[in-house]
Formats: structure tokens, sequence, C-alpha cells
């Protein structure tokens, strides 16, 4: 079920793109991402995120976001990939700091094994404009909630990167 309104948000987001890169209202983010995940024992792992935020009014938008994690904690592959999607404000200026909810879901893999499930992200951060278009998010933290198997996992993500607006 989770993935069927990931999935339908998703194609929702993406076709709203083109009117929105006339209006410049549209936010791309890539960059570098730590996770703190929290199975059981305490894992630490590197790797990508990539949102995108179509913005209905200068200060809130909505947002697709994306992300992949990985390590090899004692010898064994272990990768968490999360799609989120929810609303997002922000205080429109050259600092502009923001905060969000999002909803969706979660795979987590290790040693051939893979389960997917619920996920929710609370959380916000601080982009400041290096010239026009053209932002670092120094940075975005959020608390990441999974439920992988009957346990409920409290996970802390750290991000920075570029934003370009359209």
């Amino acid at each position: 079920m989770v993935r069927i309104i990931g999935l339908l948000l998703g194609i929702l987001f993406v076709a709203l793109l083109p009117a929105a890169a006339q209006d410049d209202k549209v936010e791309v983010f890539g960059g570098y991402t730590y996770m703190r995940f929290r199975p059981g024992t305490d894992l630490n792992l590197n790797g990508w995120e990539a949102s995108a935020q179509y913005k209905f009014r200068d200060w809130i938008g909505g947002v697709a976001d994306f992300d992949g994690h990985y390590g090899s904690p004692s010898g064994v592959g272990t990768s968490v990939y999360s799609y989120l999607f929810g609303p997002q404000v922000s205080l429109p200026s050259r600092v502009s700091p923001f905060a969000h909810v999002l909803l969706g879901g979660a795979h987590f893999s290790a040693a051939g094994f893979g389960d997917s499930a619920f996920a929710m992200a609370i959380g916000g951060g601080i982009d400041t404009e290096i010239k026009q278009g053209i932002s670092w998010r120094i940075i975005q933290g959020d608390y990441l909630l999974t439920r992988f198997g009957s346990q409920t996992q409290n996970n802390g993500r750290i991000s920075t990167g570029v934003v370009f607006r359209f």
C-alpha cells in the first residue's frame, strides 16, 4: 500500500514539474547524507540524498525525497533506501530555514535479506544562497522513523549539498 501511494505521489509530482519550471517554483537538491541506523545495534551509514520541491506559494511546497545509505558492519553489506513525500515550509530569504514532515516507505537489505516498511521523517535545515538560482544546504537534520519487522527504529539523518532553483 505504501509503495502504491508513493508511486502515485511521485507521478503527480513529476507531472507538475513542467508547469513549475515556467514559474521558478521548483527546487532540486542533491548531496551527501549520513544516517545513524538503529535496527538493534547502531550502524553508521553513508550515502546520497536527492529531493525535489514544487512551491505552491513562496513559503510552502510539496517535497519528494529519496535517499540511499550504505555500509558494511562486520563485513556484511547493508543498504537502506527511503522514499518520502510531504509538505515543507520555508522562510524565503537569502538564508532560508525550512521544516518538513514526510511520509512514505523504506527498504532495508543485508546479507541477502530484504524488507520494506513504513517510514516517516520530521526535520528541517538551512539553505544559503550562493548566487541566483544556486544555494548550499548547509545542514538538514531529520528524525527518521522506520518500522522493519515488528520493531520501530528511531534513526537520525544529516545531509548537506547543493540546491538548484528554477
